[in-house]
């Protein structure tokens, strides 16, 4: 289960409990119920606090209003357990089986894992203003906001204009080449100066963009080194990564938010990191010595494989290649 289908089941949850008349609150729109890990104290997947934002105009204590949701959202499939925890705030376990239903998903939309339709029915027009890094994040923007459903076109009698700090030096983009030019000016929030200097072009650990342009082609690695062993990945079992499944889980919330702010730094530091919990994991997921390839050496190297979809996805959306060979 997905970030936004979870928050489809608590807002259907939510829903049920106004037409069952025993919470007296207008429902919220479809896609508003926001979703957060866990607080300190909290526990499960994720929390959200929907109950405080009702319990104003149910005119009940927000715990009550948790109560009365608590059922009807564990009632949904994929949910293993919700319990209330401080004032009012839902901590949501999800299933054990959860984690193969992500992969299958993914494994299954490709490089479409993360479109949705949140924007659906909007239409913008840009127009671009300013140095280099305004023409590069209107572009970003763009595309963001294309995976979402909305309609967008960049044309010369565009009404909106995006603000953003200007780079340093215009000469960045050919001195950096495509991909470490967007990266520099796109992984920065539109409010800070981005750095353009030549330290995006060391390949070293430390460039976040070699960094995550490295993970993703060690995930097909993988797959190479697996096929050279009759090896293929199924997500057949439970794989305990728990950085590296929350990363891809939470991948479409976080480019369906990165098109709601048009704020494309949140694709990056997003890659930034799926590769981190990736480069730890990928250890694990091809047989030792004299191991066999099991189910367990399979579904590890679907979860790899699904993190590459993100990682390659991510890039793309940034226009950023994703070679084969790092």
């Amino acid at each position: 289960m997905t970030p936004a289908e979870l928050s489809l089941t608590v807002h259907h949850a939510v829903r049920r409990a106004v037409e069952e008349g025993v919470l007296q609150a207008p429902v919220p729109e479809s896609g508003s119920i926001k979703l957060e890990r866990p607080r300190p104290g909290g526990h499960g997947d994720y929390a959200t606090g929907i109950a405080l934002r009702l319990a104003k105009a149910a005119a009940q204590e927000p715990r009550r209003v948790a109560e009365m949701l608590r059922d009807r959202i564990a009632q949904a499939s994929g949910i293993e357990r919700v319990d209330i925890t401080g004032p009012g705030f839902l901590n949501i376990t999800l299933g054990g089986g959860t984690q193969q239903m992500l992969v299958r998903t993914v494994r299954e939309s490709g490089r479409t894992y993360g479109s949705g339709d949140s924007l659906a029915g909007t239409s913008v027009r840009f127009r671009i203003e300013g140095d280099r890094r305004a023409a590069l994040w209107t572009s970003a923007v763009s595309d963001l906001l294309s995976t979402q459903g909305a309609r967008t076109d960049v044309t010369a009698g565009g009404e909106t204009v995006l603000s953003v700090v200007p780079a340093p030096d215009q000469d960045f983009y050919e001195r950096l080449g495509p991909d470490a030019a967007r990266w520099a000016v796109l992984s920065a929030a539109a409010h800070d100066r981005p750095r353009t200097g030549d330290e995006w072009l060391v390949q070293h650990e430390r460039n976040p963009l070699f960094r995550v342009r490295y993970a993703c082609s060690r995930t097909r690695a993988l797959t190479r080194a697996a096929a050279q062993l009759g090896m293929a990945a199924a997500p057949e079992e439970h794989v305990d990564a728990p950085a590296l499944t929350a990363a891809v889980r939470d991948y479409p919330a976080v480019t369906a938010d990165a098109a709601r702010l048009r704020a494309p730094d949140r694709i990056a530091r997003h890659l930034d990191v799926t590769s981190d919990a990736f480069l730890a994991f990928q250890h694990t997921v091809l047989p030792v010595g004299d191991e066999k390839p099991s189910a367990a050496h399979r579904s590890r190297l679907a979860l790899a494989e699904a993190a590459g979809t993100v990682l390659a996805g991510g890039l793309s959306l940034l226009g950023i290649s994703a070679p084969e060979y790092l």
